[in-house]
């Protein structure tokens, strides 16, 4: 399998660097494909003078997240200030390293290949001393592994490794619990504070899930371990700071109510929220448009949906679609296909058991139901939005394309591969010689459905081989892909978005 996501990966850089310009460094043409976006500043208006302090103590505590998630996957933020190539160094901080996140190879010289377990791990340490490890800690997905001076391994939890920022992260949560106003607010803020602490995070977890009258959130900590590519434990750490929209939430509680299936309290804990402030993980590479936090709690980013498609989803389908199809492609359509993709991720069984493949399955689980829930809601009128089927499957092609942009070696591009081969094997979809994509929405339903299907099935049963296979079968770059990015990268029609923020 890694043999096969290598493989992938080269095609990838393959397809950028034909499509690139001379002239201009590797860094320069890579920065090129993120498009620079502002975050406005937040409107408070409604928001007391305690509220503000809290949202700055907030940004404070985002910031030694970040600080943290450098030591994780890098090392010092420093090491790039005095690179004279100023594409260089921004990129660098854009992927928090001198390697670019879509393909693991390094834009900087110098650097070789990124390691397969990131800083999680010794470079040097090889499978059979992890395994000879007795410290049954080695397992949690929040404790490091180091080399002693005797150049044996030992476990370091992530609150001793990183103690000075995990310090600093709880105090300013105390000193934001200190001045809210709201106790459901203050409740959470203290147990997190307590829980980075001692890497125990079942309190604050609770406590966040009950925390919904507050206009602000913060998700804060570890939450995602897919930086760990050697075996797939290891959390990251990073932070959303966060303001609801309580009319397009109210708007998602009305519309899950009418979702069959879907436990009526996990309905009322969806939530519509603009990202003031992205740190650590979240904004390395690709950004994130929703989180799913211990799959009790959704939370939508309304202002980072809207910008991803107005600049990579809707562009890149005008490229690849022609007359009615393109008229097809709308916002609405696919802000919705996100509000149940996040919702449908607490609907999808994981399956440890499936190797390194189990999060491409429930990538590709979750954006496939969520697409079927999508169309089925709009189909019985439940959504008021003036969407068709049709505009959910073909904003949902064309964002499935776009995104395995995202880097063929990693889990979220396996899965959107895993779509398309599928798609195109039932006729769903038809790539002409021009390059314009034919959809037969008839067949692309069909074909969603038997796919959800076959996923579920793999995942239920726990077959190894089924899924080596699955993937296998699926998870492959057609040449019609390798074509399509190349014409994406001579449009110009970015990979997805990087930020600045207004002052």
């Amino acid at each position: 399998m890694r043999k096969l996501i290598a493989a992938l990966a080269a095609i990838a850089v393959a397809a950028t660097v034909t499509s690139c310009g001379g002239g201009r460094t590797k860094a320069a043409r890579l920065l090129e494909n993120y498009a620079l976006v502002t975050i406005p500043a937040p409107d408070l208006s409604g928001i007391t003078d305690n509220g503000k302090e809290v949202l700055n103590l907030y940004r404070f505590a985002a910031d030694q997240a970040d600080a943290i998630y450098w030591q994780q996957n890098f090392g010092p933020k420093d090491a790039f200030d005095k690179l004279e190539d100023s594409a260089e160094k921004e990129f660098a901080y854009v992927n928090y390293g001198p390697w670019n996140r879509i393909d693991g190879e390094p834009f900087i010289y110098g650097y070789g290949k990124k390691p397969l377990g990131a800083r999680f791990y010794p470079a040097d340490m090889t499978d059979d001393e992890f395994r000879a490890l007795k410290d049954p800690a080695k397992e949690s997905p929040y404790t490091i592994i180091r080399r002693k001076e005797d150049r044996s391994l030992e476990v370091v939890w992530y609150h001793e490794a990183f103690a000075e920022n995990v310090r600093k992260i709880s105090d300013l949560l105390k000193a934001a619990a200190d001045i809210t106003i709201k106790e459901s607010v203050r409740e959470y803020l203290l147990a997190k504070s307590e829980d980075v602490l001692t890497d125990n995070y079942m309190s604050s977890e609770r406590a966040w899930e009950q925390m919904t009258d507050s206009k602000m959130d913060l998700v804060i900590g570890p939450n995602e371990a897919i930086d760990d590519e050697l075996y797939g434990i290891k959390a990251s750490y990073g932070a959303y700071v966060l303001l609801k929209n309580e009319e397009r939430t109210n708007l998602i509680k009305d519309v899950c109510a009418d979702i069959p299936g879907l436990d009526p309290e996990y309905a009322s804990k969806v939530y519509s929220c603009d990202v003031i402030y992205y740190g650590g993980y979240p904004n390395a590479g690709y950004k994130n448009i929703g989180c799913n936090v211990s799959g009790n709690r959704a939370i939508i980013f309304d202002n980072i949906i809207k910008e991803k498609f107005n600049r990579t989803v809707f562009p890149a389908g005008m490229l690849l679609f022609e007359g009615e199809d393109q008229a097809h492609l709308d916002a609405n359509a696919f802000w919705w296909e996100i509000v149940f993709r996040e919702i449908a991720k607490s609907m999808v069984e994981s399956n440890p058991g499936l190797s390194n493949e189990a999060l491409t399955f429930e990538k590709a689980e979750s954006n496939v139901l969520g697409t079927l829930l999508s169309a089925k809601m709009v189909e019985g009128n439940h959504i008021g939005a003036l969407i068709t089927k049709q505009d959910v499957l073909a904003t949902f092609i064309a964002n499935t394309i776009r995104s395995t942009r995202f880097g063929f070696a990693d889990a979220t591009g396996r899965a959107n591969l895993i779509v398309y081969n599928y798609l195109t094997e039932q006729g769903a979809i038809s790539r002409k010689v021009s390059g314009k994509y034919d959809i037969d929405y008839g067949k692309t339903l069909a074909a969603l459905e038997s796919l959800s299907e076959a996923i579920k099935g793999i995942q239920a049963s726990g077959d190894y081989d089924a899924a080596v296979s699955f993937a296998g079968t699926y998870a492959f770059v057609p040449q019609a892909i390798q074509q399509d990015v190349v014409n994406l990268e001579l449009e110009k029609i970015p990979v997805d978005i990087r930020f600045e923020y207004e002052k």
